[in-house]
């Protein structure tokens, strides 16, 4: 069995889902248009220039939606799913996780996006194994802002992922 790990943005789908995400907060009107949109800007730019503090990007980008009642945030989650997300699942890259599958590959992905953003992504590929952000949660299981454990980000992607394997080689 072969190991094949998959990226996801800019690599099986051809945008961030982490900053199209917050764009469709602001869409929807969940974030504040100018103020949210320039601020969300600005940690994607720090993403790409290498430097983003991590901690302060998640709280900020879950503020938008970690308020509100779980059911509404999943429910517009399916929403970003449909009208964002979806057309951007390029048939080549469904045919390429499609190909390792077919093969007999065990397959992850593994991305510096939270878990909220990429699980239904990971889904939509047919991908089972998921290793994304963790979201840190208090007592009643609401998301606090906070990550949760050792981020995929950075040289946590190698950390969680070595943890990962070794968990399915038992």
């Amino acid at each position: 069995m072969n190991l094949t790990l998959f990226d996801l943005d800019g690599t099986l789908i051809p945008v961030d889902s982490d900053h199209a995400f917050g764009g469709f907060m602001v869409e929807v009107g969940w974030a504040d248009g100018a103020a949210w949109g320039a601020r969300n800007d600005e940690f994607f730019a720090d993403y790409n220039a290498g430097t983003l503090d991590l901690p302060a990007y998640v709280d900020f980008a879950t503020s938008a939606w970690r308020g509100r009642p779980l059911a509404e945030a999943l429910a517009m989650r399916q929403r970003f799913m449909v009208e964002v997300m979806k057309p951007a699942l390029r048939p080549e890259a469904i045919e390429l996780v499609e190909r390792h599958r077919a093969a007999g590959d065990l397959i992850a992905l593994v991305t510096a996006t939270n878990e909220f953003v990429t699980a239904p992504i990971a889904e939509a590929f047919g991908i089972e194994h998921l290793i994304a952000v963790q979201l840190a949660r208090d007592a009643e299981g609401r998301y606090t802002g906070g990550v949760d454990g050792v981020p995929s980000f950075r040289e946590g992607k190698i950390e969680r992922v070595q943890a990962w394997l070794k968990g399915q080689i038992g």
